[in-house]
């Protein structure tokens, strides 16, 4: 692979379940500690680390000496709340051994939804970060989530924290070794994830595990469109991580857009979960696409959900297609009654107008 890293740069690492566990759906120590080996090594060959850990739900049965994962919301948040701490506490002795302190983040997809405390948690991974000898552990607060809970986003989450912090690679290790194509090869060089890529991912039927490859490939999506090449590796195979940076493993890459997201623009692109959806026409899905233009009322078609000034929101064209996202100046109920009309009229209709835009260039990103 092409792409070069150099000291300094920072790695975002995701372990997956099916790494972590053994056929006994057990915690396996020696894949585990194989993990936190080869984050010494990166850190040792002066790369930052983050790592996104799954395993807490599965250590959680293991104690409880459960074989099945529960179904239920709460019997989940009760069985991830006894394997946190089992998961952190043999991530904590292992990292000791080569001399590495760990640090606990839990977050939640709708926290990162607030400005914010998305930044909080960027400041505090990155303050860890300059600290030189930790290693932060980014877990699902699996404790209280409802949704996320049931379908395992931590592949998504690993991207959401990769874009937080400007991470230069997100690794994904998983039980294979990439991504196969209808042969059953590895694709080892992904440059557009379009319905062909997507229709590649499969699904997992293992007891502690759920979500497979098609998490990995939303992962991707969020990853390349921050800029952010992403790997899927084996996890099980010794020194993954120091062959994905070096180029000596067979895997499969993601490659980046070219052109690099702001910080602000990630937020509002990836952490937006629950928003509200504003339906555009032919014309202003084109002005926005290929003119950069602002979405303006007059190409607004129809309004879905509530929100109120400053939400995110989602643009979709006609066909329900979503094409952007973006910070609205106006309310759900304010855009419905303006929607169709010329900017000039906006004030006869609402009796005062804040901003000739709906939502302005400098806060919507597109994303197809």
């Amino acid at each position: 692979m092409d792409i070069k890293f150099n000291k300094g740069d920072k790695i975002v690492v995701k372990v997956g379940s099916s790494i972590l566990n053994s056929d006994a759906n057990a915690l396996d120590m020696k894949r585990l500690e194989m993990i936190v080996s080869g984050v010494s090594k990166l850190k040792n060959m002066g790369y930052e680390v983050v790592i996104v850990s799954s395993g807490a739900i599965a250590c959680g049965m293991e104690r409880l000496g459960m074989t099945n994962r529960p179904i239920s919301v709460f019997a989940l948040a009760s069985t991830a709340a006894v394997g946190q701490s089992v998961l952190m506490s043999d991530y904590e002795q292992l990292f000791k051994k080569y001399n590495f302190l760990t640090a606990q983040i839990l977050l939640t997809s709708d926290g990162l939804e607030n400005r914010t405390r998305y930044l909080n948690a960027r400041n505090t991974i990155q303050h860890l970060l300059q600290m030189g000898n930790i290693i932060p552990i980014v877990n699902e607060n699996d404790a209280v989530v409802t949704d996320e809970i049931k379908f395992g986003d931590n592949d998504k989450l690993s991207a959401q924290v990769a874009a937080l912090i400007d991470a230069r690679l997100l690794i994904i290790l998983s039980d294979v070794d990439g991504l196969y194509d209808g042969n059953g090869n590895v694709m080892e060089r992904i440059e557009n994830i379009d319905s062909c890529i997507s229709s590649l991912a499969g699904d997992t039927k293992k007891k502690t595990t759920v979500g497979g490859m098609i998490t990995k490939i939303e992962a991707a999506k969020i990853a390349v469109n921050a800029g952010i090449p992403m790997v899927i590796a084996n996890g099980l195979n010794k020194d993954v991580l120091e062959q994905v940076v070096t180029g000596e493993t067979v895997c499969s890459w993601f490659l980046p857009k070219k052109d690099k997201i702001s910080g602000k623009k990630r937020w509002i692109a990836f952490s937006c979960k629950n928003c509200g959806k504003i339906i555009v026409d032919d014309g202003a899905k084109q002005a926005l696409q290929d003119k950069g233009k602002s979405l303006l009322a007059i190409g607004i078609t129809a309004v879905e959900g509530i929100f109120s000034f400053g939400d995110l929101v989602i643009i979709s064209d006609i066909h329900h297609n979503e094409i952007a996202r973006g910070l609205v100046n106006y309310s759900s109920e304010e855009v419905d009654k303006i929607k169709q009309t010329k900017t000039d009229d906006i004030e006869k209709i609402l009796g005062c107008k804040s901003y000739d835009e709906v939502v302005h260039r400098d806060n919507l990103v597109i994303l197809i």
